[in-house]
């Protein structure tokens, strides 16, 4: 463990974000449920150290159209919000049942940006987040797809997690992604791209670093991520962006332990 990685250790209140291409298989779309199991035993083990986590899960689109059988990403808004509506309530039940194995709470809140920009509704989120994790349950986020609308909505659930990790003073905010962290280039078309391992400050050669999405299932690219490192940082949060391909990163992470980008903006 490095020094910089140290106060990573201490970190209390915790916002976790699954992408949706960390909890599907990639060739089909469909839950992966061995990973999730393994995501549900690591959060319920941080959760049992006394920390308290709060997960922001993608995936509810993904889910929704796999059931009906839909075999491409729709893009027409009515589409995806049919499939977020079916999506929701099955990915959630998954959810249920594995944390349910290990005797563990667990909470559904659906957020539109409404919440967080209207007075009343922020004070409203932020004192429910606030009796659920001190009844010792772990509130699992998803955007509100069904009713969000293009001025309403957040667009990729990288920003849902920063707003949600300032609306309840989190102290460190996790992304868990496809890729290791943040690259000189996109290493997926560039083998050349160098892993940056610790950021300072954001500038704008970093801000040039950034690339949009490039799964089939993921919507937030690295500049999402950039956005969210910012706004977690104004809020007192520090933030790591590592590979979700490993659910077990995220012991890692709270161990100390150099893996992802570590944005020490605070």
């Amino acid at each position: 463990m490095n020094d910089r990685r140290r106060k990573l250790t201490k970190k209390k209140r915790i916002v976790v974000k699954i992408g949706s291409t960390t909890i599907t298989h990639n060739d089909t779309g469909e839950l992966d449920l061995l990973k999730l199991e393994k995501l549900v035993r690591v959060l319920t083990n941080i959760r049992n150290q006394g920390k308290e986590v709060v997960v922001v899960s993608s995936g509810a689109i993904a889910v929704g159209r796999q059931a009906i059988g839909l075999g491409y990403k729709p893009t027409i808004r009515s589409v995806k919000q049919a499939c977020a509506a079916i999506g929701q309530s099955r990915l959630m039940m998954v959810y249920q049942r594995l944390f349910s194995e290990y005797n563990q709470m667990t909470a559904q809140i659906l957020m539109t940006k409404y919440t967080v920009e209207n007075i009343e509704s922020r004070a409203n989120a932020k004192a429910t987040f606030t009796e659920l994790l001190n009844m010792g349950v772990i509130p699992i986020v998803n955007e509100n797809d069904t009713v969000a609308t293009d001025e309403l909505d957040f667009g990729d659930n990288d920003t849902l997690s920063a707003m949600v990790a300032s609306l309840i003073k989190a102290d460190l905010l996790i992304l868990l992604s496809d890729i290791d962290g943040l690259y000189t280039d996109d290493p997926h078309t560039n083998p050349n791209a160098e892993f940056v391992d610790y950021v300072d400050c954001i500038d704008k050669d970093l801000m040039l670093m950034a690339k949009g999405p490039v799964s089939k299932s993921g919507t937030g690219g690295m500049e999402s991520k950039i956005s969210a490192a910012r706004m977690s940082a104004e809020a007192g949060a520090d933030m790591v962006i590592a590979n979700g391909e490993n659910i077990y990163v995220i012991d890692d992470i709270v161990s100390g332990k150099s893996v992802g980008t570590f944005f020490d903006l605070t």
